[in-house]
């Protein structure tokens, strides 16, 4: 495996680059075109009340108020979104409403528009993203293949023809420390830039463990003519984070050990993720109504390090004989992927039959390749009586790391996977009149598949289509209110092969949404209310006991209800709220994918909570002739379904966090972060009873910004 090359952590700290709007404007001979922006793609012009999807949009000041880093702290504002498996802290996974992608893979995602998700960089740091949406329900009439619940955006930070910069230094808890740095500027007048970077080094609650990361994104925006604009942005970060698979539970019951304690190995080391990513974007617009956005991705993530972690195997782990002797694993990673992604979008409006209508019509095609070799040192069955050498054996109550010499793994997977897909796409939204409008939408997608298993030399491929169509209806019962209703498909392929060798079938999902939305205060708030059901079938499951073989078999469904409000209650006093009931259930019985246990009908789906709600007020006010900020976040996640295998609970939490800022003056602002504020022991994901991540105590930021 290649790594990606080493970049001093100053030079990180004082260079990348991003861009917001790009203004051109050029005089035709019959009319003006004025760019005002570069458009998101797949997403078109329309008003927020014409859309007949829930959507949210964190923007760089909601993102600030919340303190947040990285992306899935982020994700908390939206109650819509739930934490699922991270991996061991070395990705972002997540759930949307009920559902989510493939386990063995982050949640994919999009940034700018373009599928980047997936591969094995890290968590996503936010240091380049000028702000996250939220896209809820069904959108493969567009975007294609993805997820049934909805999808990520991520909105990167671009060049303004504008000078401006920001330096910020943060201390906090656990020998925390990093640096932001932010500046952009014309270089003429039709070329500017933007450098964005950063480099953080931070302990930890957990004994042990220590993380390192920096990286730079920088951009360019160049106006190549009246109405024309090129940007191009690179994506590079090094992270090392040591495998962390949390804390467990002794007989379902959490709490026996302190949320500190790591039960890895020291000796392992880090693993290190690396990415290097290019994107670039041509927009062009024929005249006012008329345009054009072209783009194309070439992101490459590596991962490579070893771990050590907890059995899971029942005849295995000593811990379920003596309730303290911990059997563990012993691995090595080495994965790499490459996300390659171009797509062509015309996007317009025009009258017909009497009619208005907006049209969006694509094309895009995009390949995935996930190389990995995997690793691994196994205890035998306690049935032969195993040494505690052997089992890798740790005691969790009075750990002794490095007791044992550390074993070398030995082959288990070595792969490479290349999933390709193209893809054309049309969505009309017509008027019907001044009240009604219909939106109608369809996307032919064909894929391929193959799987090289080097290990054999066997070679699988399959080759499969689908078409996804959309259907919405949006009433305008006024200027600041409308109802709508939207139904949609969606499809998902599966990776591997059957017993047979015979790829699956993808997985697929139909989905209905009603709501409204409405603006308050004279626009000031807006807000949505939306009720929604999900049905999902072609899961991948065990088709034996043995866990050895998988069918695409399994059912199920996710319904519930959602509140959306974000806007200025009064004048500088400022709210986010989010609430979302989610009820996501399986519809038969099957075997769990992973431990072939039985799974019955009507069992809750991990780490997804029927509850949740997010709050998050700021309040901008005046110290002594100085401006300042004052404020805070609740977030209460319900409990959830920890382990498909047992009862076994995450129980319910709610956490409480602050913030103050001041400007000492018009530069120069300081700003104080209180996370877990009342210091509440909670538990925010897992994938096992042995596999459970704790949240941590309080702590605190201090951070002092300089704007030039």
């Amino acid at each position: 495996m290649k790594h990606l090359p080493r970049t001093p952590l100053a030079l990180c700290a004082l260079a990348a680059l991003s861009a917001t709007s790009l203004p051109a404007s050029a005089q035709g001979a019959a009319d003006t075109v004025t760019v005002t922006g570069i458009r998101q793609a797949y997403q078109g012009e329309f008003r927020r009340l014409d859309i007949p999807q829930a959507e949210q949009s964190l923007d760089a000041a909601t993102l600030r108020a919340s303190g947040a880093t990285e992306l899935t702290r982020a994700l908390d504002l939206s109650a819509s979104v739930a934490r699922q498996n991270n991996f061991g802290g070395l990705w972002n996974a997540f759930a949307l409403r009920g559902f989510v992608g493939d386990e063995n893979l982050p949640s994919n995602l999009l940034v700018n528009g373009f599928n980047a998700g997936r591969g094995f960089g890290g968590p996503r740091d936010l240091s380049g993203i000028e702000s996250v949406e939220v896209l809820k329900g069904p959108r493969a009439a567009l975007f294609g293949r993805g997820e049934p619940g909805g999808t990520v955006n991520l909105v990167t930070k671009r060049p303004t023809f504008k000078t401006a910069g920001e330096l910020r230094a943060t201390a906090g808890s656990f020998e925390t420390r990093r640096i932001d740095a932010d500046w952009t500027a014309p270089l003429t007048d039709a070329l500017a830039v933007r450098l964005v970077g950063f480099a953080e080094d931070a302990g930890s609650f957990r004994d042990t463990v220590q993380t390192r990361k920096h990286g730079a994104s920088p951009s360019l925006a160049w106006r190549l003519g009246a109405g024309t604009q090129l940007v191009y942005e690179l994506e590079y970060t090094q992270q090392e984070v040591p495998f962390d698979r949390g804390v467990l539970a002794v007989g379902g019951q959490l709490g026996v050990i302190p949320r500190s304690r790591f039960l890895g190995e020291p000796g392992d080391g880090p693993l290190k993720a690396d990415v290097r990513g290019h994107q670039l974007e041509f927009q062009h617009a024929f005249s006012r109504d008329w345009s054009l956005l072209a783009g194309l991705t070439h992101r490459r993530t590596s991962l490579e390090g070893f771990s050590t972690e907890a059995e899971l195997a029942v005849n295995r782990q000593g811990l379920f004989v003596d309730g303290r002797t911990l059997t563990r694993q012993r691995r090595f990673r080495d994965y790499d992927a490459l996300y390659q992604v171009l797509r062509a979008e015309l996007s317009g409006r025009f009258r017909l039959g009497g009619l208005q209508h907006r049209l969006i019509a694509g094309v895009d095609t995009d390949r995935f390749e996930n190389d990995q070799v995997f690793l691994r040192a196994r205890a035998p069955t306690l049935a032969s009586n195993p040494t505690l050498a052997q089992r890798q054996a740790i005691d969790i109550l009075n750990p002794v790391y490095g007791a044992y010499p550390l074993p070398t793994p030995g082959p288990l997977t070595n792969r490479v996977e290349t999933q390709k897909s193209t893809g054309v796409f049309v969505q009309d939204q017509v008027d019907l009149g001044a009240r009604w409008q219909l939106r109608l939408g369809a996307r032919f997608d064909d894929y391929e598949q193959t799987l090289e298993n080097r290990a054999n030399g066997s070679v699988q491929s399959q080759r499969t289509s689908r078409t996804s169509p959309q259907l919405g209806l949006v009433f305008r019962a006024g200027e600041t209110l409308s109802l709508y209703a939207t139904y949609g498909e969606n499809f998902r392929p599966l990776s591997g092969t059957d017993a047979q060798g015979r790829g699956f079938e993808p997985n697929q999902s139909t989905s209905v949404e009603a709501g409204a939305k409405f603006s308050l205060a004279g626009g000031a708030i807006d807000a949505n209310v939306a009720v929604f059901r999900v049905e999902q079938k072609n899961i991948l499951v065990a088709s034996d006991a043995s866990a050895a073989s998988f069918v695409a078999a399994g059912r199920a469904t996710s319904q519930g209800l959602e509140f959306d409000l974000q806007g200025e209650l009064s004048s500088g006093l400022t709210l986010w709220a989010s609430y979302a009931w989610v009820d996501a259930k399986t519809r038969n019985t099957f075997n769990d994918a992973n431990f072939g246990v039985p799974v019955p009908a009507g069992s809750r789906l991990l780490n997804v909570p029927e509850h949740t709600l997010s709050l998050q007020l700021v309040k901008e006010l005046q110290l002594a002739g100085r401006g300042a900020q004052v404020g805070g976040g609740l977030l209460h996640v319900g409990a959830r379904s920890g382990e498909f295998t047992s009862g076994f609970e995450l129980p319910a939490y709610t956490v409480a966090r602050a913030f103050a800022a001041v400007d000492l003056s018009k530069a120069i602002t300081l700003r104080l972060d209180v996370d877990n504020l009342f210091d509440e022991t909670y538990y925010t994901n897992s994938f096992s009873a042995l596999w459970v991540q704790p949240g941590a105590p309080r702590s605190a930021r201090l951070s002092l910004a300089a704007r030039f």
